[in-house]
C-alpha cells in the first residue's frame, strides 16, 4: 500500500533505527502526528515469549493513570440488581437475553468493552464466533466476567485497557492521544511496561522485552530503549 506524502515526510524526519528514551520518543510521535484527528498513540512490546504454550500466553488488564483520552463504549450482560449497578455506573447499553439477541441477530456491536456477570455467561458463550475474534469477549482473567460490574463499568471507563500477546509474541496497548501532554503518555507507558513485567511467565526463559516501539494512529514507529529507566 502506498504511503501518504505526510507519512513519507514524517520519516525522513527521523533516524528509523535510533533507539530513544520514552520522553523524547513521545515527543518525535507527537510532531509527527498531523492529520486533522486527534490520533492514538499506542506502545508496541516484543516480548521473549512463545505464545504457542499456553503458560507463555500473557493477557490482562493494566489502568492507565493519565486515562485513554477515549470516550469508551460499555456493554454490560446483566439481569435484575447488577443492571441497574451498571447503568448508575454509566455503562452505555446493558441487556441480558435481549443484548444477545440484538448482538446475534442484528449484528449489533457499537461498543468497545463487554462485561458480564458469571450468571449469564451460559447465554453470551452463545457470541463467541462474533465476540472473540475481535477480542470483545467477556473473560475472568481481564475483569470483564463479575459480580462488581458497576465498580469494572467505571474502571473501563477510567482508563483501564485489556491487552494480551498475539501469535508472534507482540502486545500492542493504546497509551493515550497525540495531544497528551509528553509527560502524560511516559505515565501511561510506565503503568504499562510495569505490567508486562509483573505478568512475565516463570517459564519465559532468556531475554523478555526484545523491543519496543511507539507510534500514533497514521504515524511512522519510534524505536524505545527497552530496558530505559522511566520515572513516572
Amino acid at each position: 500500500m502506498a504511503k501518504s506524502k505526510k507519512y513519507v515526510d514524517a520519516v525522513r524526519r527521523y533516524d528509523k533505527q535510533k533507539l530513544h528514551e520514552p520522553a523524547e520518543a513521545f515527543e518525535l510521535v507527537k510532531s509527527m502526528a498531523t492529520r486533522k484527528f486527534d490520533e492514538t498513540v499506542e506502545a508496541a512490546f516484543r516480548l521473549g515469549v512463545d505464545p504457542r504454550k499456553a503458560d507463555q500466553m500473557l493477557r490482562g488488564t493494566v489502568s492507565l493513570p493519565a486515562g485513554t483520552g477515549k470516550d469508551v463504549r460499555v456493554a454490560v450482560f446483566a439481569a435484575g440488581d447488577a443492571a441497574q449497578e451498571a447503568r448508575d455506573a454509566g455503562a452505555d447499553v446493558v441487556g441480558s437475553d435481549d443484548l444477545v439477541n440484538r448482538i446475534q441477530n442484528d449484528g449489533f456491536m457499537d461498543f468497545d468493552v463487554a462485561i458480564a456477570t458469571p450468571d449469564l455467561m451460559g447465554q453470551v458463550g452463545r457470541l463467541g464466533r462474533v465476540l472473540g475474534p475481535r477480542g470483545l469477549m467477556p473473560n475472568p482473567k481481564t475483569g470483564t466476567v463479575t459480580t462488581d460490574v458497576g465498580r469494572a463499568v467505571s474502571e473501563f471507563k477510567g482508563g483501564k485497557v485489556e491487552y494480551r500477546t498475539d501469535r508472534n509474541g507482540n502486545v500492542h496497548v493504546p497509551i493515550g492521544k497525540a495531544s497528551f501532554p509528553v509527560d502524560s503518555l511516559v505515565r501511561n507507558y510506565a503503568a504499562v511496561l510495569d505490567e508486562l513485567q509483573r505478568a512475565r511467565p516463570a517459564s519465559a526463559k532468556g531475554r523478555y522485552l526484545k523491543g519496543v516501539a511507539t507510534s500514533s494512529t497514521m504515524g511512522p514507529g519510534v524505536k524505545i530503549v527497552p530496558d530505559a529507566r522511566v520515572d513516572a
